[in-house]
């Protein structure tokens, strides 16, 4: 029976020491009570509480967490849009006491706050400025949280505006007015490209046409030096001027009479082609250059008499 009393002891004795020890990880404390009261916060590592008196009423972590808040609201052009906050905090490894017996649910006085400045602000800007502007959304929102929740013992590391979502319809419509504004932008890049075109070609166009007319001014030129030549030629040997370019007209139109002859697919005709026709062209040059002679001379005279 001795042996029996002796056992029961021992073994109550190790459950009373086994409650006295306890362990608090790494990045976390621990809430002691002691008869219902606030006694002292443990820290992580190896801590002894008093049994059956002393109580761990609770653990925080103090590493940083996320809370993901969603909410909807509407913008300032009548848009209903779906915004995802995520808020970054931690307990404050002084304020362990605040965070604890201050705060029941933390992460319901979060979202009220979250809710509070997200449907205060997004209602003041258009849909487009909502996703210009989301980091300022994000930073009111944890300007807003870091003055309340530090009194409860709560840091607001960061808070991110992580989706943006507008209505189905509203999405749709976005989609629309983008695929037509860039079908716009090409058919405005198309259009450029065949005026450049068109303009590029004109000033080939005409860039020709100065060359093709600089080339038959360059011909004609060469012509009229070489019938000078001959003309000074026939001078020489007693025939006139007149009878020079008679002289030179026949001989080019016999020569083309030729050069058709020697052309088995030519279609030119050179009208007048009778025998007498060299003839008759000759007395038609001279008598038109002696009749524009005698109307030059007479023109002269009469203006050297009107100058007297």
């Amino acid at each position: 029976m001795g042996q029996f009393i002796l056992v029961s002891i021992i073994f109550f004795g190790l459950i009373i020491l086994a409650s006295a020890i306890f362990i608090v990880k790494q990045k976390t404390a621990a809430i002691i009570e002691r008869f219902g009261k606030f006694h002292s916060i443990r820290q992580s590592g190896f801590q002894m509480k008093i049994p059956l008196i002393d109580k761990v009423a609770g653990k925080l972590s103090l590493k940083i967490q996320q809370l993901d808040v969603i909410i909807e609201t509407k913008t300032l052009d009548d848009v209903f849009v779906r915004l995802k906050v995520s808020v970054q905090y931690r307990v404050i490894r002084d304020k362990v006491y605040d965070a604890f017996y201050q705060l029941d649910y933390p992460h319901d006085q979060i979202t009220s706050y979250v809710f509070d400045v997200v449907r205060a602000e997004v209602p003041k800007m258009k849909l487009d400025d909502v996703f210009v502007k989301k980091d300022d959304i994000a930073l009111a929102v944890k300007a807003e949280l870091n003055d309340a929740m530090s009194d409860y013992g709560f840091d607001i590391i960061k808070t991110l505006v992580t989706d943006i979502d507008p209505d189905a319809q509203v999405k749709a419509a976005m989609n629309r007015i983008n695929a037509a504004d860039r079908e716009k932008t090409a058919a405005q890049f198309e259009g450029d490209a065949a005026r450049i075109l068109i303009v590029e070609k004109a000033k080939a166009e005409a860039e020709s046409k100065r060359l093709q007319g600089q080339g038959i001014a360059d011909q004609r030129r060469e012509i009229a030096r070489g019938l000078e030549e001959s003309v000074d030629v026939l001078n020489r040997v007693g025939i006139n001027s007149q009878e020079a370019s008679a002289l030179i007209v026949v001989t080019q139109h016999y020569d083309t009479l030729q050069a058709i002859g020697q052309e088995t697919n030519s279609n030119l005709i050179l009208l007048p082609n009778s025998p007498q026709a060299g003839s008759n062209m000759l007395n038609d040059m001279v008598a038109s250059f002696t009749a524009s002679n005698q109307i030059g001379e007479a023109m002269k005279n009469s203006k050297k008499k009107k100058d007297d």
